[in-house]
């Protein structure tokens, strides 16, 4: 979810329209209603009375931004982990669940500790240990509820329910029957307090099938996860949010609750709800449930600052698939006037078949079967990516050339004030296909929390509006230098400048980070 471009905040202005009652010539404002409890537990509140529905949003201010190497893939490991129930949820009986679960714990070290010996390895106490780790294990199956949050929400009612989790938070979904939303408070407070790491060491293996899928067998997932990792040599944007290989391996139920012990906390939480209910009660429900949760001291900030590039830098990557190019610049964080006008310099390049990139490289050259750009917006500086696929036989060589050769033509010669004006109409149609998502309002107003402050989205259709065809050439020449810039490329391991023929054409899609 970190790599939204600004343009989907329309989105959200959309709902402003609709509760402002009136026409997109009006000032319009989200009316959100804040409170806060004495824990630092936030709730935003905006009332949409249209369907008996709401929207809640519970955003934990913590993402793969917020790890350290060795421990890389925790939040994204832990939102799964919020599923496995409570002391309550998803068991038969806790009170004989428990010691079993220490017992695995306390087998699971026994067996690591015998196995690292290596040559001093006795191979028959690892035979007994895993032969009593089966049995204990076989005897905590016959005590777990499947999936009984779900069911619960399910027979309720409710739908939507999902998580996610990138580099600057990890989000929880959850749309339910107004009438619902006590029940709603009961489950994810007592999640908040009583979590359990039931079924922990299968899920860690379940989240590495995932990496198996969307990063190593995956052409683009493996593409920028490499880009990242070359192009920031400091910041914590460098390692994947679903985390290395050998560190999700190694996760420890230790290194587990003291992280979500630290991050976890009401403190470090907001509470969205966008739908038909009462502030009032909304905020009686919230206090009752969620106000006896201790808070925690401040979670810590991320200090290192990704220092500025010196030079280009470049990376191949071997693998058995059409070859992709991606190109990205460092750009600044959330909240720098110029995320603007880059916002305005990506829908130029890829926003649709009139897009420049479309037209150049796939329409009149014919050299590419994609071919896209995309801002990434974070609560750190970030990255602006170019991203595609040639067409055969036309190289990586030629598809590279022809992202400068656009990029300089930006450089000397400012967009037409017809173009701009295109791209703010494009994305005003936006705002209106959006009127009635009470649940994209919950999801937008949440994640700008979590980046930055909800009332960002306020101000973003005047700052939009103000940028020029002047400002999109000046921070073309600003950001999208050599020297700023890291290339990657995926290449076949043999013959790579053959490439085969590439069929069909990929979804001009940018790559999701959120996992």
């Amino acid at each position: 979810m970190k790599k939204t471009t600004l343009s989907s905040i329309f989105s959200i202005i959309a709902g402003v329209a609709l509760f402002a009652g009136g026409s997109s010539a009006n000032p319009l404002k989200l009316d959100v209603k804040e409170h806060e409890l004495k824990n630092g537990l936030k709730l935003l509140m905006l009332e949409k009375h249209d369907v008996p529905i709401v929207c809640v949003r519970i955003n934990y201010k913590v993402g793969s931004v917020d790890e350290r190497p060795g421990i890389t893939g925790v939040s994204h490991l832990f939102e799964h982990m919020m599923f496995k129930g409570t002391r309550i949820f998803g068991t038969k009986n806790y009170a004989a669940e428990k010691p079993l679960l220490d017992k695995e714990d306390d087998l699971v070290i026994k067996l690591l500790d015998e196995k690292g010996r290596e040559e001093a390895t006795d191979k028959k106490k690892i035979e007994s240990l895993e032969k009593d780790l089966e049995e204990v294990r076989k005897k905590l199956r016959e005590l777990v509820v499947k999936d009984e949050v779900f069911s619960l929400y399910l027979r309720h009612g409710a739908s939507g329910l999902n998580a996610a989790t990138s580099t600057d938070g990890t989000y929880y979904f959850c749309d339910l029957p107004a009438n619902k939303l006590e029940l709603w408070a009961f489950i994810e407070s007592d999640r908040m307090k009583n979590l359990v790491l039931r079924e922990y060491y299968s899920e860690r293996d379940v989240v590495m099938e995932e990496r198996r899928l969307r990063t190593e067998n995956s052409p683009m997932g493996l593409l920028i996860e490499q880009l990242n990792a070359v192009a920031f040599i400091a910041h914590p944007y460098r390692w994947p949010t679903i985390g290395w290989r050998s560190d999700i391996q190694n996760l420890t139920k230790a290194d587990t609750e003291e992280y979500f012990k630290r991050y976890y906390a009401p403190n470090n939480a907001v509470i969205v709800m966008v739908g038909d209910f009462l502030p009032d009660e909304a905020i009686r429900l919230v206090e009752k449930y969620f106000g006896d949760i201790p808070g925690q001291p401040a979670p810590p900030k991320v200090k290192t600052v990704e220092p500025e590039q010196k030079g280009e830098r470049r990376v191949e990557i071997e693998f058995e698939s059409n070859p992709y190019i991606a190109i990205s610049y460092h750009i600044p964080a959330i909240g720098h006037p110029d995320l603007y006008a880059l916002d305005i310099l990506s829908s130029l390049l890829s926003d649709g078949r009139t897009a420049r990139l479309y037209k150049s490289m796939i329409e009149e050259k014919r050299i590419a079967v994609m071919a896209h750009a995309y801002n990434g917006i974070g609560k750190y500086p970030d990255i602006f990516t170019f991203i595609a696929v040639p067409r055969a036989p036309h190289t990586l060589a030629e598809i590279e050339s022809a992202f400068y050769e656009e990029i300089e033509n930006l450089k000397k010669t400012p967009p037409t004030d017809w173009e701009v004006q295109k791209i703010k109409n494009q994305l005003e149609a936006d705002f209106i296909r959006d009127l009635n998502s009470a649940s994209g309002l919950a999801n937008e107003i949440g994640e700008f929390e979590v980046l930055s402050d909800w009332r960002y989205i306020n101000t973003f259709m005047d700052k939009l509006s103000q940028v020029t065809a002047g400002d999109v050439m000046r921070v073309a020449n600003k950001y999208l230098t050599k020297n700023n810039r890291t290339v990657a490329m995926l290449v076949k391991k043999e013959n790579n400048a053959k490439p085969k023929e590439t069929k069909g054409t990929p979804p001009a899609e940018k790559p999701k980070t959120a996992y």
